[in-house]
């Protein structure tokens, strides 16, 4: 366990040690809590500026509310840490994100202080109304509901279907809108602008502080003023603003902006507004990365910086070292620019991810032809399928696991009316230390089930240029789908001349006499280790890379069925429906009989840890592949 540095925060293990402390002391138990997420991340590398940001909000909210019992949902739940702190998780915040250790989002199953579990964006509002209507059902008059999103999350229409839902079932919830002006990277569109607007109007801010002060110094009833005009504040915002809220617009009680770092404030205002009845909500201005100077001044590089110095500010293993291959995420940013550059017709969307999936060097260069559209994966999907409608070729990047929550989009607005599409799925497979809710597994087995579609996944850098090269091409007409891993790849020489590559045809990377090994991605890498384990065992094995799992390269499937008795299909996505299942059902149609062991992720979320731990855990790692074939082997000599 790494040291906590602070007596204050020595002394705290859950909120009701917290409520111990005295009020004026809180500003040094935030001070002693910042220090210790800062000692902690600093070695065991997480989620840094999201937390650094709310640590005074995570203070007040345990200080005034009786949690567990009243509910307090994260959204985004990265901004989380100082939660699980104070939480009677403070002597495992050491292991957080490890394999087998404590989750670096809020997890139900994990502490009963994580209300409901978090890993996408825009749910909180949704599940508090969820849990008040519950409350209210059950006769528990006393239990309070808060919603905490921020981080962007406000831009996701989910959070927009609850707002009016909340409103119009006259819940009694809290939101509260962490607002930092950012989500991985800085917000954008109409509603960031809006907020920009109330949280900078000087006419406003002035006028409420001249109203707050002059109402102090009345004798006699100079606090319950302050308390009525704390309440009644809508009122005077209408008559500076000239036009109703938004958030008043949807029946909820607006309060603030305030200073989210003025954590004595804080708390006065949260013990007030736990007496208001009905939809309420609390904007909080905050900054990401509050505290440490380098997160404060470039908050993108610090959402998740990995290891570094925390004397310094040094950031150590960020990058891939120069003499290895480039991450995947930056051969697809190269390479679209390369592309657009040629065929004026292509435009890049992305969800609120343009420096995770380095869509930001087209943006940079081309600012009219891509597009950070918020986080709203579903309205992403859509607007690249209304582009393609009108001859454009959108090349729509987002991660695997983000997809999930735009497949009907997908479905009805893209294949049905076969638009062409190019959907670039970055962080496809295991992706690690974020666990559940972010591994990319479920991609192939969604995708293949959707007509029209192409099914495809790169074993390499090369293989990943020349799938988006083919994709853009007039000639292929279809929704295109293109999954790859997080991380580096394994070519350092991958930026070579463009090569049209055949939709659904495989290759043979490697002949052999005992048995094949069929690969889609990243595991041909995999694949390429266990083989010359295997001939040090005297197991001569093939290796096909099948590159499309939709359609299958069916002539190069009959090769192998005819050639080998034994098969194994290996991916890193999920057995269930996946590519080993379509090479089943090809077997079955043609009334092969072959043995055949499919190699995948289990029918099970699989928890968080490195990617290396987990593909152990899988048995698709290098050594898994050759325990499976040594097995098959020796079952059907």
């Amino acid at each position: 366990m790494s040291d906590v540095k602070g007596k204050l925060l020595e002394s705290i293990n859950n909120p009701d040690d917290l409520k111990k402390i005295q009020v004026e002391q809180l500003e040094s138990v935030c001070g002693e809590l910042r220090d210790y997420i800062i000692d902690v991340v600093s070695t065991n590398p997480g989620h840094f500026g999201a937390s650094l940001g709310v640590v005074e909000l995570t203070v007040a909210l345990h200080y005034v509310y009786n949690t567990p019992f009243d509910q307090l949902i994260w959204d985004v739940g990265h901004q989380a840490y100082g939660h699980k702190i104070l939480t009677e998780r403070k002597n495992k915040f050491n292991t957080n994100r490890k394999f087998k250790g404590i989750s670096g989002f809020p997890k139900r199953s994990e502490s009963e202080y994580d209300a409901f579990g978090v890993g996408h964006s825009s749910t909180s509002i949704s599940a508090a109304l969820g849990m008040a209507v519950a409350a209210k059902i059950k006769g528990e008059t006393e239990r309070k509901v808060v919603a905490v999103i921020g981080d962007g999350a406000m831009t996701g229409g989910m959070a927009f279907e609850a707002l009016n839902n909340a409103g119009g079932e006259n819940a009694d919830i809290l939101v509260i809108l962490n607002d930092n002006n950012m989500a991985i990277d800085p917000s954008v569109g109409s509603l960031n602008k809006y907020l920009l607007n109330i949280s900078k109007s000087d006419t406003y801010n002035r006028m409420k502080h001249d109203v707050w002060e002059g109402l102090g110094k009345l004798d006699g009833f100079g606090e319950k003023a302050r308390r009525f005009i704390q309440k009644n504040q809508h009122a005077l915002k209408n008559m500076i603003f000239k036009e109703n809220n938004l958030f008043e617009a949807f029946n909820f009680r607006y309060f603030g902006p305030i200073d989210g770092h003025d954590v004595v404030y804080l708390a006065k205002v949260l013990n007030d507004l736990k007496d208001i009845p009905g939809p309420k909500l609390l904007h909080v201005i905050t900054q990401k990365g509050k505290g440490f100077k380098q997160a404060e001044l470039n908050q993108t590089k610090w959402h998740a910086p990995g290891v570094f110095d925390k004397e310094t500010g040094e950031i150590y293993q960020c990058e891939c070292a120069a003499d290895r291959a480039p991450k995947f995420q930056n051969v697809f940013g190269d390479t679209l620019v390369e592309l657009a550059e040629q065929n004026e017709k292509i435009v890049g969307i992305t969800p609120a991810m343009p420096t995770g999936c380095s869509m930001n060097k087209m943006i940079a260069k081309m600012p009219d032809r891509a597009f950070d559209v918020g986080i709203a994966e579903q309205h992403a999907v859509t607007f690249s399928a209304g582009l393609a409608a009108q001859g454009m070729v959108p090349f729509c990047n987002i991660y695997s696991t983000f997809m999930q929550r735009a497949y009907d989009q997908v479905v009805h607005d893209v294949a049905i009316q076969n638009l062409p599409v190019i959907f670039c799925l970055d962080r496809g497979g295991l992706v690690g230390e974020d666990g559940p809710t972010h591994h990319g597994v479920f991609d192939i087995a969604y995708m293949r089930s959707i007509p029209n579609m192409i099914v495809s996944a790169p074993m390499d850098e090369i293989e990943l240029r020349n799938l988006m090269y083919t994709a853009q091409l007039a000639e292929n007409n279809q929704p295109f789908s293109i999954r790859y891993p997080r991380g580096c790849g394994i070519k350092t020489d991958w930026k070579k001349p463009f090569a049209k590559i055949e939709i659904g045809k495989g290759r043979k990377l490697n002949d052999g006499t005992d048995i094949a090994l069929l690969t889609i991605g990243k595991t041909g890498t995999f694949v390429q280790s266990a083989i010359q384990r295997l001939a040090e065992k005297n197991i001569s094995a093939a290796h096909y890379d099948m590159r499309f799992v939709k359609p299958l390269d069916k002539a190069l499937l009959v090769e192998i069925f005819e050639k080998f008795d034994q098969l194994v299909t290996i991916e890193d996505g999920t057995i269930q429906g996946g590519f080993g299942s379509a090479v089943l059902e090809f077997m079955a149609e043609k009334g092969y009989n072959n043995k055949i062991k499919i190699l995948g992720i289990p029918d099970k979320f699989i928890e968080h840890g490195s990617p290396e731990e987990l593909y152990k855990e899988c048995g698709i790692d290098s050594e898994g592949i050759v325990r499976a074939v040594q097995a098959l082997l020796v079952e059907h000599q």
